[in-house]
């Protein structure tokens, strides 16, 4: 499988959401919705054009965004887009949570192996990973249940995206701690 360059890979994942900020200034949430399925299509044609691979979380987004925008569109009820980031973060957090009850971190598979732990580390990342993914599902009933649309459209993008960033930038520690580095085995 080829890896994508870093930059490229943020823009693939960050484009969509950027295209659904800007339509929904300018044109509403209909049309911004319309525009974000279209983005996250297109976003994983490219990706596997360029792999040959299509990793798991950006996959599992654009099936939940194309049924819930689509329903959005359908309905004309942004009730449904709303739901989408609740839905996405809470299945996650389920699958993370679940695989470690079964065993089985699943986390390097999600991540697509972007670096190496030993098991334990593996497990302590997954479980915090699948609370943060639950408290981010939380967040968004919150705000989207008590707020404007366009409130909730400017803090998924500029609250939502900052949260994660310091989130997987204070697991910095764990990661160094259990690191395991070329040739050595994990525990």
């Amino acid at each position: 499988m080829k890896a994508l360059n870093p930059i490229l890979k943020l823009a693939l994942e960050m484009g969509p959401l950027v295209i659904f900020f800007l339509a929904n200034q300018r044109a509403g949430i209909f049309v911004a919705t319309g525009l974000f399925m279209a983005a996250v299509l297109a976003s994983l044609v490219v990706s596997y054009s360029l792999t040959r691979h299509l990793p798991i979380m950006p996959l599992v987004t654009a099936v939940v965004v194309l049924v819930f925008g689509g329903l959005t569109l359908w309905l004309q009820d942004d009730h449904f887009i709303k739901l989408k980031p609740t839905i996405v973060n809470s299945l996650f957090g389920a699958a993370l949570l679940g695989g470690l009850a079964f065993g089985r971190p699943l986390l390097p598979v999600v991540l697509d192996t972007v670096f190496n732990l030993d098991d334990a580390g593996w497990r302590k990342l997954t479980f915090r990973w699948g609370v943060f993914f639950f408290v981010l599902a939380a967040i968004n009933e919150v705000v989207w249940r008590t707020q404007t649309t366009d409130f909730w459209v400017n803090f998924k993008v500029f609250g939502i995206m900052p949260l994660t960033l310091l989130f997987a930038l204070s697991q910095t520690p764990l990661i160094l701690k259990h690191e395991v580095k070329s040739g050595e085995g994990a525990e």
